[in-house]
């Protein structure tokens, strides 16, 4: 699981089936590591908006978070981040 700010919607006409009624956002990795600033898309089933920073799942994890395991994505939103807390 690695964190993510959501830097814009992901408009497609055409599409597989599959990823039919499912809203993609692009997401930009933040929070350290090798991967920041890498850019992915996503499947978001929760509602997160542009500019929010999001949980995201990656792989099959991500497929079972939307429900189903033959949908064609490695990487679903799966919470928007309300605060940060230091440990």
């Amino acid at each position: 699981m690695l964190t993510a700010k959501v830097v814009d919607n992901i408009w497609s006409t055409r599409k597989t089936d599959l990823l039919m009624g499912r809203k993609l956002m692009l997401l930009e990795v933040i929070g350290g590591g090798s991967n920041e600033g890498e850019r992915l898309v996503a499947v978001d089933d929760v509602g997160a908006g542009v500019g929010e920073r999001v949980l995201v799942a990656l792989g099959s994890s991500a497929r079972r978070m939307v429900g189903d395991d033959m949908i064609p994505t490695d990487a679903a939103i799966v919470g928007i981040i309300d605060e940060d807390c230091e440990f």
